[in-house]
């Protein structure tokens, strides 16, 4: 039930009951229970009228005299689900319940609640009933803000890391946006610890189940919601709203329904409950579901960044955007070729019967910002910069070509050179061009990733900071897209390589570079889960097994079982029931050549996710 309805610790805390003079008989478990409606009886069988969330109020005259009718009145009240039950005390029953009644309650965990005091019904219900349309407004109210905060964002094509800071902003909740990997893409910890929130995240994420594409995981504490389009799911949104909280009810101990009872003159009772005994503030609270509103608002945000990933919006000068637009409506087929021709003519770029060759540059690391300066506009600044570097290279080198940025790491260019003659003299000048306007292009490289290979099928200057790719030359446009697209494998791939060579050739990527190139390919991420999931969820479970890591030593040992188990130092027996139980796990057998070249794959993509 929507944590919108008032709990029944709430309903007791108002003026027209409190002046009834309440007091707990049973069911303290049940006080964060929420109340959907008050209903009026004075009938013993009105549970098959009920249905379920509902506070009874009842003087008792109508209801049954001996104790079994009494416990199956209490009984179906708790079948159907009613939230709590209140006794005027006067007409039936003077001073107390009876008791049978309130070991019925508290078996089935009903709170009963005793009016020693007489009080017009009318007035709870008119009082509750306010408080519902209230609540109900106040969520309406802030449905409609979520909505328009996010239509904003998707206007302005604001990043990932912008809607998850205003999701956190809206629902003070810790939000965190990860990929298929279990990998975190951006997250906002609402004022709690950073490095809490994501410490093993991965593997705590893993434990993270839900029923359904949004759903509540209430052993987790997390509401999960799925984030794709156009059948293409590339991640989870996740919002942890602790059950219960602050956002579903008032804060415990803010009051007692016996804050303002009159005392009882009898000045006690015959089985010794004392009389002045206060609703317990922090009784049992129930498991309870997130507000309505943040199910709405996690959809809303999750929706929202799957938009802005369709269309990435980006301030340029508006030749680049014209740039920008030909390279992409290369890129992913959005314009006829001839269209594309046609304007970059118009702008003094020929395309047609030249051989046209694509080049992507890039940092050979993502972050924008110098050490210890996390200053958010330095990457899009840096990638600025790194786009006027490549343009004012193709001038100097006297070649023409369109240039833009292609994402949010690289810049890619097409050549238009003359002949096929004419290629590898162009690509030597315009590197030469680049690496004299930005001295980074030529500092030694101290370490980290990056690949080159002398060739002439697509090739990586790997001198620096930066890294230049070429792909192969095509003859003409109709081709263009797959030279861009080689240049941009290369580039990225060339992160990975650890040798100092001028020049990077697409068969040099090898099978570790090739999966790096699709790690972020939902396919891969999908195949890795497939093959590997079920023990990344043990290891999860025992972390101090770790199984993935003897699988990782058996492969490498080529099936080797002796020289694994040595590598892994472990006694031979141990690392067979080890290798056993991974069996078991994977439900493979790991003799078999097929599987383990299967899970070997499995194995070096799952690197290839997990290293930027």
């Amino acid at each position: 039930m929507s944590a919108v309805f008032p709990t029944v610790r709430e309903v007791l805390a108002l003026d027209p009951v409190r002046h009834g003079a309440p007091r707990l008989v049973a069911g303290d478990s049940g006080l964060d229970a929420p109340v959907r409606w008050v209903h009026v009886t004075e009938v013993p069988d009105i549970a098959t009228l009920l249905g379920g969330g509902e506070l009874v109020l009842t003087t008792g005259i109508g209801l049954p005299a001996d104790d079994a009718g009494l416990r199956a009145f209490i009984g179906d009240l708790a079948d159907v689900g009613v939230s709590g039950l209140v006794v005027e005390l006067g007409r039936r029953y003077l001073n107390q319940v009876p008791r049978v009644m309130a070991a019925a309650a508290e078996r089935r965990g009903l709170p009963l609640v005793e009016l020693r005091r007489a009080t017009p019904f009318v007035r709870i219900t008119e009082a509750v009933h306010a408080l519902i349309v209230d609540a109900q407004l106040t969520e309406l109210r802030a449905t409609e803000e979520i909505h328009q905060r996010f239509t904003e964002l998707s206007v302005e094509g604001a990043g990932p890391g912008e809607v998850v800071r205003q999701a956190a902003e809206l629902s003070g909740c810790p939000v965190v946006l990860e990929n298929l990997s279990r990998q975190v893409l951006a997250y906002d910890p609402a004022g709690e610890s950073a490095e809490l929130l994501l410490d093993g995240w991965e593997q705590h994420s893993r434990r993270i189940r839900p029923a359904g594409r949004t759903a509540y995981d209430g052993d987790s504490g997390w509401l999960v919601t799925t984030v794709g389009a156009r059948g293409q799911d590339w991640g989870r949104l996740l919002l942890r709203w602790p059950g219960g909280g602050d956002l579903a009810t008032s804060p415990a101990g803010d009051h007692t329904a016996a804050d303002h009872t009159a005392a009882d003159p009898t000045g006690g009772e015959p089985d010794g409950r004392d009389p002045e005994t206060p609703v317990p503030a922090t009784a049992g609270r129930t498991v309870a579901v997130p507000p309505t509103r943040l199910t709405i608002l996690v959809e809303r945000a999750a929706s929202t960044l799957a938009l802005g990933r369709l269309i990435r919006r980006d301030a340029e000068g508006l030749e680049r955007q014209i740039h920008r637009t030909l390279l992409t409506a290369l890129l992913d087929h959005s314009r006829p070729v001839d269209e594309v021709a046609l304007r970059a003519k118009a702008l003094g770029v020929v395309l047609d019967r030249r051989h046209l060759v694509g080049v992507v540059v890039r940092h050979r690391t993502d972050d924008g910002a110098p050490a210890g300066e996390p200053d958010p506009e330095a990457a899009p600044a840096r990638l600025r910069d790194l786009a006027e570097a490549v343009g004012q290279a193709l001038r100097e080198a006297k070649l023409t070509g369109l240039t833009s940025a292609v994402d949010d790491q690289a810049v890619g260019a097409l050549l238009a050179l003359p002949e096929a003659a004419a290629e590898e003299r162009a690509l030597a000048a315009f590197a030469a061009a680049l690496r004299r306007g930005r001295p980074d292009a030529s500092a030694p490289r101290q370490a980290g990733p990056a690949r080159a290979v002398a060739g002439s099928g697509g090739r990586v200057t790997a001198t620096g900071a930066v890294i230049i790719a070429a792909g192969s030359g095509v003859g003409s446009l109709r081709e263009a897209r797959r030279s861009l697209v080689e240049a941009r494998q290369i580039a990225d791939a060339a992160r990975r390589d650890r040798r100092d060579l001028p020049i990077f050739r697409l068969p040099h990527v090898g099978l570790a570079g090739l999966l790096h190139l699709l790690r972020d390919e939902p396919r891969v991420q999908t195949f890795v889960e497939r093959e590997l999931g079920a023990l990344l969820a043990y290891d999860a479970q025992h972390p101090r097994e770790q199984l993935l890591g003897t699988l990782r030593a058996y492969l490498d040992a080529g099936r080797n079982k002796s020289a694994a188990a040595a590598a892994a130092h472990l006694s031979r027996p141990a690392f067979y029931e080890r290798l056993a139980r991974i069996a078991r796990i994977l439900d493979v057998d790991l003799d078999s050549v097929e599987a383990c070249l299967s899970l070997h794959v499995a194995l070096e993509a799952l690197d290839a996710i997990r290293t930027p």
